[in-house]
């Protein structure tokens, strides 16, 4: 299962990687990451179809990473159609000058199969459990992850009305879920890993894919996600002040 998911990834992210090349935009990637959790988890949801080895959890879980995925390959789509390509990747290819082709694939396209493996541990062990019972831990792997969908969904719904708005050109949001927290959406979508997680450990999963809600925690908090935004937001006005009073992660009353 692991060994085929492996050069599942690596096939795919190719794929996307000479697309972004043709295109001459490694953007495009951003729009395979949620699609593709969607393509692995039906991938193997369809191995277990055939080997009648379905149970509950596989189903639920499955349902759950397509309606994230789809979404949000949906909505990055819409977002960056007849855009340029995202100032962080632009970045990347003037940096990195002749050996951006080489580095990119590695550093951009292939790194992302990398954390998605880690990632997708949490629905790929479940896929092969034998648990089916619905048990409290399951319920709140549930609830956990709708609360991550509506903290990444809404948010995202939230920062596009604002930025569609001219009134509230170069200005920063700070109304709705984003009074609360300074990303919303990022916390959303690590918060939806820890209810897999959670699911899993109700049908018996090792423990250990603990490690799949703490990648993508430690990467959109530290590495990819939080700083990178937050480097490019210190441009607008105000910023130090929302920073002052307004968590950067985790969602908690403005402070005083």
């Amino acid at each position: 299962m692991l060994i085929q998911s492996i050069i599942f990834l690596v096939v795919y992210f190719t794929c996307f990687y000479l697309l972004g090349v043709l295109k001459k935009n490694a953007s495009i990637v951003d729009i395979g990451w949620g699609l593709g959790f969607v393509l692995l988890a039906w991938f193997h949801f369809i191995q277990g179809s055939l080997n009648q080895s379905l149970h509950l959890a596989t189903i639920v879980t499955t349902l759950l990473v397509s309606v994230w995925g789809l979404r949000l390959a949906y909505h990055i789509f819409k977002r960056n159609h007849k855009k340029p390509e995202d100032f962080r990747y632009a970045a990347f290819r003037k940096d990195w000058g002749k050996a951006y082709y080489l580095r990119s694939y590695f550093q951009l396209f292939l790194f992302q199969g990398v954390v998605m493996f880690f990632v997708s541990l949490g629905f790929l062990y479940i896929a092969i459990s034998e648990g089916n019972q619905i048990t409290w831990l399951f319920i709140l792997g549930i609830l956990i992850w709708c609360l991550g969908f509506f903290f990444e969904a809404v948010g995202d719904h939230q920062l596009k009305m604002h930025i569609k708005n001219p009134a509230n050109r170069g200005t920063l949001i700070q109304v709705g879920l984003w009074k609360y927290t300074r990303h919303p959406n990022y916390f959303g979508e690590a918060t939806m890993w820890w209810g897999i997680f959670l699911i899993g450990l109700s049908v018996q999963a090792p423990l250990f894919i603990i490690i799949s809600p703490l990648v993508i925690t430690f990467m959109v908090r530290f590495v990819s996600g939080v700083p990178m935004l937050e480097k490019n937001l210190k441009k607008y006005p105000g910023f130090e002040e929302y920073t002052r009073k307004t968590n950067i992660f985790f969602p908690w009353f403005p402070k005083k």
